[in-house]
């Protein structure tokens, strides 16, 4: 008898007829649970970068103002952040760099402030002042 039909004792077979379901379920949830937790990359992050050199001369002092109107001006010459970036670059691509001064106008608004001064520290101005602050440390009450 060449084949014969030989009994698997009982121990051995738990093993092969092992049901994979709950574990292909298991493995699918934690699939999705990862793919859930994983940031999606919808936001983007514009950094805003200098595309040419200043227009403007570059002095030992030189002025950043903000009127009232949120317009951008430097040493009272009226600019675009554009353009005060590369302005700015400019300026700080010198050996030995100037001051920036940084004359925001009562009533500019805070944000046109705030980015400017972000746009004064990504351009890599190192010497920076705020000017005439003296301005505006009293506050006379409505009677």
């Amino acid at each position: 008898m060449p084949f014969s039909a030989r009994r698997i004792p009982a121990s051995n077979s738990m093993f092969s007829d092992m049901n994979v379901t709950p574990f292909i379920d298991v493995l699918l949830v934690l699939l999705i649970m990862f793919i859930m937790v994983i940031p999606i990359a919808t936001h983007s992050l514009l950094i805003p970068l200098p595309n040419g050199e200043g227009t403007e001369e570059v002095l030992e002092t030189n002025v950043v103002h903000i009127d009232s109107s949120d317009r951008l001006y430097w040493n009272g010459t009226q600019m675009d952040r554009q353009a005060l970036l590369n302005q700015l670059a400019t300026a700080a691509a010198q050996e030995n760099q100037p001051l920036v001064r940084f004359e925001p106008d009562a009533l500019a608004s805070y944000q046109t402030s705030a980015q400017t001064i972000a746009l004064i520290k990504d351009a890599g101005i190192e010497k920076f002042a705020f000017v005439g602050n003296h301005k505006y440390r009293n506050f006379d009450t409505v009677r």
